[in-house]
């Protein structure tokens, strides 16, 4: 009886066990939920910040004595008469006009000085640069109000009381602080290599500032271009201190008597805040890339 061998080869591998689709789709699920979830309270809270905002521009656009009747309703007709009635008769053009000016002065004036000197002490090696950095930046201690005493008799002695200009160099000095310190811890992340390539192609240092550092921090301006163009526009305080001749009020001191005059009338009065509000908004529109690019700019380094 002849017995076969049977020769058995080496043994194979199993084919892995698949992994149950169950714990995946859960987990996407639980991720779909969460989105859903965030965006929902996120359309809530725009709801709440916007709505208020939406009645007023309606409101704007409808006489008043539909909206005593009926304050949440759309506008009949496209009216622009209340606009006209504020912006001409209220004085709110005259204020507008001032607030523009002051507020582009002052913004300008900030960031050229505190570029420039962001630059210098953080692009170059020099002795008491350390010194210098902490005297700008400590402005961020020191709340500018606390000095309006001896900030009102300097510009008293200076003949800078009752002016515009007293304004503009006020808000650009007491934006400085702030506007240095973004612009220092942004310049310092920038490598130097880009510096020295430059100076190898022949470039000076006002070339190198101009073309190669200023398109670098285009992100960080937008930043504290809006930081202090917010606050500027805004601010009540200096203005009802500093001016005297109502022809030279700012839109936050103006509107005072605006709301005093026209309180009745909630047409022109809906109309005078949406135009406080229009450069505000037009900034943020254009410039939120640029502020997300920003802020986010640190992330990937």
């Amino acid at each position: 009886m002849t017995s076969t061998l049977v020769r058995t080869g080496p043994s194979q591998a199993s084919p892995p066990t698949p992994t149950p689709a169950a714990p995946t789709r859960t987990r996407r699920r639980r991720m779909l939920g969460t989105r859903l979830a965030v965006q929902a309270v996120l359309w809530i809270y725009a709801g709440v910040a916007f709505g208020p905002i939406l009645l007023v521009l309606l409101g704007s656009l409808r006489p008043t004595n539909e909206i005593l009747q009926n304050p949440i309703a759309l506008p009949t007709s496209f009216d622009l008469s209340n606009y006209v009635r504020a912006w001409e008769s209220a004085s709110l053009g005259t204020y507008f006009v001032n607030s523009v000016f002051i507020t582009i002065c002052s913004v300008a004036l900030c960031v050229s000085v505190s570029v420039a000197a962001a630059y210098i002490i953080t692009r170059r090696v020099f002795r008491g640069r350390a010194f210098l950095a902490a005297f700008f930046i400590a402005g961020l201690m020191v709340p500018a109000k606390l000095g309006l005493l001896p900030i009102y008799y300097m510009f008293q002695a200076g003949g800078l009381v009752d002016t515009h200009l007293g304004l503009i160099l006020l808000y650009a000095a007491s934006g400085i602080p702030f506007t240095m310190f973004v612009l220092m811890g942004f310049m310092r992340g920038l490598p130097v290599e880009l510096e020295e390539a430059a100076r190898l192609d022949g470039a000076n240092d006002g070339r190198i500032f101009w073309s190669v550092i200023l398109p670098l921090v285009r992100p960080a301006l937008a930043v504290v271009t809006i930081f202090q163009f917010a606050p500027t526009w805004n601010d009540f305080f200096y203005p009802l201190v500093l001016l005297r001749d109502t022809d030279k009020y700012t839109i936050p001191v103006g509107l005072t008597q605006f709301f005093g005059e026209y309180s009745a009338d909630r047409g022109t009065l809906f109309a005078g805040l949406i135009i406080a509000l229009l450069p505000l908004a037009i900034v943020f529109a254009f410039a939120s890339k640029q502020i997300m690019s920003g802020l986010t700019a640190g992330i990937s380094k």
